[in-house]
């Protein structure tokens, strides 16, 4: 039986999942595959610290190179994330005629371009499907099952941890601080959240999809980014009323030549299977031209999901190499060498609807007053809440709108958030009726 070299580096929580994988389903993957993976070393800068798995009968290393320069190996795994040394080292197995598989979703966002075109320059395979959804086909479902599809809209849960804060907030009324440590806690956020719950992260997995869905080259910092830090449970509770749930949604229309991609908390239809994506679980709500709406559901990170992602791209690369052939699907949805770059309406230009809770004075004619700025700048009211009124106290005013342009809108709260009658700033977030 055919055997094929494998190399690994970086045996951290996800890396420690693959060897655990391939130990605990060898058999399987062998009889599946039709040949046998040998993982032949493993690099860490760490390898004396016991891991879940054992790792004696393996070749262990901290020198990297060791398994770049090692010509019996057909395969290098990256998973030590972030920019460099990851570039550097994935670049040169590529320029070494490697194929190459990783779940660094920073990397490819911020360097994709380079690496991309490095591997079809030298004809060898990148798996990437690890990198967006952890075990969520997403990858697969853009670059072939939908290959004949126009990609009209795609709409996407992309990070566990904001999900996770915002299912608990949303079901619980607990305020963000508190649900943000519990996730901690429970190992869901990072030490520092930040990437999190600043949208970053999503931007990252964003620029992927982009590239993927529409064929184009993506600058991740065209990608609008807005994090969840500033919802409260008076906004959740007052979604709840107006029969929304709040999520952070990675958004993308084609609109004629034209995409907007956008990443921001978004009121959605509490109806919608989106609403009902709980916990820290990752969705996908792609349309195509001929397939219509296709849902895609999972665990978006996580030891084993994204292990099951990589041995994905691990299984992929090993039957193209005994077939004798690499780069059978285009690394990007199509040929590397006529990718242009995306065209991306600027977030000032985007039409939606939007939800508004000013914090106002009790006095009369604010109402009016709000209403009319909002009339001046082409914005028409949907909707108005206006709770009970406390003694010395901002009173919460609530309106919803129809559709409105995003400079209009910025204008207009500029002139709100100035007025004497205003306490503080508007709290503002966008809201999405037709997602399919």
């Amino acid at each position: 039986m055919e055997k094929i070299n494998i190399g690994l580096i970086g045996l951290g929580n996800i890396g420690t999942g693959v060897v655990k994988l391939l130990q605990q389903n060898k058999e399987l993957i062998t009889q599946k595959l039709g040949a046998e993976l040998i993982l032949k070393k493993i690099a860490d800068i760490d390898i004396s610290t016991p891991r879940c798995v054992k790792t004696d009968k393996y070749q262990m290393t901290t020198d990297a190179r060791e398994i770049i320069n090692d010509k019996d190996i057909s395969i290098v795994i990256e998973l030590i994330g972030g920019y460099e040394p990851a570039r550097t080292l994935l670049l040169e197995a590529i320029n070494q005629g490697k194929h190459v598989v990783t779940a660094n979703k920073a990397l490819l966002a911020r360097h994709g371009n380079e690496i991309f075109q490095a591997a079809h320059k030298k004809n060898v395979d990148i798996g990437f499907e690890a990198s967006v959804g952890g075990t969520i086909p997403i990858i697969k479902t853009l670059k072939e099952s939908l290959a004949a599809n126009r990609i009209d809209s795609l709409w996407g849960i992309l990070n566990g941890t904001a999900n996770f804060i915002l299912t608990k907030m949303t079901e619980e009324g607990e305020m963000f601080d508190a649900v943000l440590k519990e996730a901690q806690k429970l190992g869901f956020a990072e030490a520092d959240p930040t990437f999190d719950i600043e949208g970053m992260d999503t931007a990252h997995k964003m620029a992927i999809i982009l590239s993927l869905a529409y064929g184009k080259k993506v600058n991740l910092d065209d990608i609008y980014v807005e994090g969840i830090t500033k919802i409260t449970r008076e906004d959740i509770a007052f979604a709840k009323e107006l029969g929304y749930r709040i999520k952070l949604l990675a958004i993308a229309m084609l609109k004629n030549d034209a995409v907007e991609a956008r990443i921001h908390p978004t009121m959605i239809s509490s109806a919608h299977l989106l609403s009902n994506v709980t916990q820290n679980n990752n969705a996908f709500n792609i349309v195509g031209d001929a397939s219509g709406p296709v849902f895609l559901f999972g665990q978006g990170a996580g030891m084993m999901p994204t292990a099951s992602a990589v041995f994905s791209d691990i299984v992929d690369v090993a039957r193209n190499i005994m077939k004798g052939i690499s780069g059978r699907v285009p690394l990007r949805s199509i040929d590397e060498s006529v990718m242009g770059d995306i065209k991306l309406i600027p977030m000032e230009e985007v039409e939606t609807k939007y939800y508004f809770r000013f914090s106002a004075v009790d006095r009369p004619g604010v109402l009016s007053k709000i209403s009319g700025i909002l009339g001046e700048n082409y914005i028409s009211i949907a909707t108005v809440i206006q709770k009970a009124r406390f003694e010395n106290s901002a009173v919460p005013i609530v309106m919803t709108t129809y559709e409105a342009r995003e400079k209009n809108v910025r204008q207009a709260l500029k002139v709100i958030d100035k007025l004497d009658i205003v306490m503080d700033n508007t709290m503002l977030i966008r809201i999405e009726d037709e997602l399919d």
